[in-house]
């Protein structure tokens, strides 16, 4: 089990500062939450994130549209289900039913008495018209784990639509499926009174395998009409869902959210949005157990405090939608689709690693690890989405972009042939930077030879300008020697109460010494004797 990192701002026993209620989004907003599979803890957030937004001083609505049946109530303490008799002729509108949460109903459920069962949303229509006319600032949809067409619908057409995962590999898979009918279900919305276009799609993608990713179907349609690839292309550029990782126990599982998101775009085409993490709690089952909403039950629970994260970001969603200026769209084609449309090109080495151009060689490694783990053979992140050929192909690149990147004049050949313009642009300002450099180096290492002999007392600070001397950073003797940088900061400049036990010291001590091509031994002896008669001052003055 790990500790979830707290936000700046925020303290484990204090409630997180609630936004004022003047910079809240205003009007009705829709929030729905599906996709992935059963169990993930879509049933967890969507309640209490109503809870969230219902302690904000506004009015909530839980509709439960999970095709499996509504089980929302137990969780609230309600004696039994919200039902209205279904009625397909009725116009009268169903009224939310109060719960013990102020300021948060339940939307009822349509029930069949002849099949003694909810009646499930088989027409996208009928469910906006039912809830169409609630007076809410927020409508919260439990769209629960179903790919049917409403419920495809019903997810895309809110404001917000957050797919909810595990870090496991059959919920991983079911949520990239659900992104896949999610675009297809798009398309076909779009093509719907086109019979001729949904024939030509069908017979565009017949050569493609089942689970053909959303850029391979583009791709497909596009060789065969330029205009109707256009329409795919932009259906899928409209979709945004978010994510959510449910269930989240070991330090790994934070990564994952963000892996997805790397993958799903590259590979499917699909900007997936990542809110956050929920944590394996037992805060969460015991709410469920005393049928009390977890905000309520354990506000200052790991996993309540994750939720409250996640409801910030969707309001931050919201409130930069309200903000959001409508700025020049590129041309588009017939029907509102891009004029033409290119599969997107293979990354350069940079964009595999996932660095900037400027990235320093520690930040390369870092996002190496990253990658490697990413990418590697049983990887959770890749299941279903990226084929054994195509997973060695990303390994051989980021073992390629490592190598390349990591040497200095690789990484130069590399960037002239792949940014000639740029970097001819700044080949003179890097030369000019670089002699001066090089000249300051040599004026300090003159210094140091005249400073530096058999009787020399080394300092903190002697240590720092012989480092500087040699063109050596912090990091790279932290990357060699795997000290602290903290600790290297602190040896520098002569901290004792920031360094361990002295034992610790003169070995660190003795591993710069070595790594700055000194003398270990008297090094060691005339740094730890000065380190000592600093940390005693500071014990007296302390």
């Amino acid at each position: 089990m790990y500790s979830a990192h707290v936000e700046d701002g925020e303290d484990e026993g204090v409630s997180p500062t609630l936004p004022p209620p003047s910079r809240l989004p205003r009007g009705r907003r829709v929030i729905a939450v599906g996709g992935g599979r059963g169990g993930v803890g879509k049933s967890t957030l969507t309640l209490n994130l109503g809870v969230y937004f219902a302690q904000l001083g506004r009015s909530v609505v839980v509709c439960d549209a999970d095709p499996a049946g509504s089980n929302l109530h137990a969780m609230l303490g309600l004696a039994e289900a919200p039902f209205v008799p279904h009625d397909p002729d009725g116009d009268a509108p169903a009224k939310p039913v109060p719960t013990p949460v102020p300021g948060l109903s339940l939307f009822p459920s349509a029930f069949d008495l002849l099949a003694m069962a909810p009646i499930k949303p088989t027409r996208r229509t009928q469910w906006l018209k039912r809830f169409a006319a609630i007076e809410a600032d927020y409508v919260l949809l439990h769209l629960g784990a179903s790919l049917s067409p409403p419920t495809l619908d019903l997810f895309s057409s809110a404001d917000v639509s957050v797919c909810v995962t595990a870090p496991e590999p059959v919920a991983i898979e079911t949520s990239y499926g659900f992104l896949r009918a999610l675009f297809s279900r798009s398309l076909k919305r779009r093509l719907m009174r086109e019979k001729l276009k949904v024939r030509l799609v069908e017979r565009a993608i017949q050569q493609l395998t089942p689970a053909a990713s959303p850029l391979d179907v583009v791709e497909a349609i596009h060789r065969y009409d330029v205009g109707l690839g256009g329409v795919a292309a932009y259906e899928l550029d409209r979709l945004s869902p978010r994510l959510v990782v449910g269930h989240s126990r070991l330090r790994s599982d934070l990564e994952l959210g963000p892996a997805m998101t790397a993958i799903s775009e590259r590979f499917l085409g699909i900007h997936l949005d990542y809110l956050g993490h929920v944590e394996h709690d037992d805060a969460a089952w015991l709410s469920v157990r005393r049928k009390s909403p977890l905000l309520i039950e354990s506000p200052t629970s790991k996993s309540a405090r994750n939720i409250e994260r996640i409801a910030r970001r969707i309001l931050a969603l919201l409130m930069a939608e309200d903000a959001r200026v409508s700025a020049p769209e590129a041309p588009r084609g017939p029907g509102g689709a891009p004029s033409e449309w290119r599969r997107p090109l293979p990354k350069n080495l940079y964009e595999v690693l996932g660095v900037a151009r400027t990235a320093a060689d520690d930040e390369i490694r870092r996002a190496y690890k990253r990658q490697r783990d990413i990418f590697k053979d049983g990887s959770f992140p890749v299941v279903s989405v990226v084929s054994e050929a195509a997973l060695h192909d990303e390994q051989a690149r980021i073992e390629e972009a490592y190598d390349t990147l990591l040497d200095p004049n690789k990484r130069r050949s590399y960037d002239l042939s792949t940014f000639p313009a740029t970097v001819r642009s700044d080949a003179s300002r890097e030369r000019r930077v670089d002699e001066a450099r090089a000249a300051e180096l040599v004026m300090l290492q003159a210094e140091l030879a005249r400073e530096i002999h058999a009787e020399t007392e080394f300092s903190g600070e002697l240590l720092r300008k012989v480092r500087e001397s040699q063109g050596v950073e912090l990091t790279d003797i932290a990357q060699r020697t795997k000290i602290s940088t903290l600790h290297l900061v602190a040896i520098e400049e002569e901290r004792a109460q920031d360094l361990p036990a002295m034992v610790y010291v003169q070995g660190f001590v003795q591993e710069v010494a070595k790594f700055l091509r000194l003398d270990p031994t008297q090094v060691t002896r005339t740094y730890m004797r000065r380190i000592r008669d600093v940390a005693a001052r500071h014990r007296s003055a302390g």
